[in-house]
């Protein structure tokens, strides 16, 4: 249940979590009648927060047959992943030129529960947690387009960025890729910053390839 000032948004952020947590999968048809119930709200705010999330891309909405939570295709990912590798590229290039002792710091925290967690195994803390991490640097590079640019990618990509670290080994990979990352931001080093992002990318591209062919296979 949720409170009655600023329903929309509410809606919006309760629905974005349910989505991305896969609490509604990818293809389902979501019902207004029994959301708008649940979330005790008429539906005029509701479909206001199912327009938002459309733009997000983490919904459809179709004339005359209602609203589908999104799935991402194969071909869609292919052309997402190389967006955010230049992107998250460049983010990563202007963190290194202006990280400081106390920004790195705080990077190191985050990056210490990365291998806390991976020690652990456990996926979902790992996510999360990376998420943050990317998030900072986006802080760090201070760059208003990029941010705006990745911001709705980032949202629309947590519908499979997720399952890449389910594949055995990737887990281990992506932290492989981090503690790269942050020898190179320790260095200033831009360039190689720039370069082992976009292959940390570019990398969940091909694992979730990788998981695909495993599916399509068994």
């Amino acid at each position: 249940m949720i409170n009655k000032s600023s329903l929309c948004q509410q809606a919006v952020d309760l629905l974005r979590k349910r989505i991305v947590g896969q609490a509604f999968l990818p293809g389902q048809r979501l019902d207004e009648a029994a959301l708008a119930a649940d979330l005790g709200i008429s539906r005029t705010p509701l479909r206001e927060a199912l327009k938002i999330l459309s733009a997000e891309g983490l919904v459809h909405i179709k004339p005359r047959r209602g609203c589908f939570v999104a799935e991402l295709t194969p071909d869609d990912l292919d052309e997402i992943f190389p967006i955010m590798a230049m992107l998250e590229g460049r983010v990563a290039y202007e963190a290194a030129l202006k990280a400081g002792p106390d920004e790195l710091k705080r990077l190191d925290a985050l990056h210490g529960k990365l291998e806390k967690h991976a020690a652990a195994r456990d996926v979902d803390r790992y996510y999360e947690v990376n998420y943050a991490f990317h998030d900072a640097l986006q802080e760090l590079a201070g760059n208003r387009w990029l941010q705006h640019m990745i911001g709705d990618l980032r949202k629309l990509l947590r519908l499979s960025r997720h399952r890449s670290l389910k594949l055995e080994g990737r887990q281990q990979e992506s932290l492989a890729e981090h503690r790269a990352l942050m020898a190179a931001l320790h260095r200033r080093d831009a360039e190689a910053a720039e370069e082992i992002m976009k292959n940390h990318l570019l990398a969940q591209l091909v694992a979730l390839r990788r998981m695909a062919a495993r599916q399509e296979a068994a």
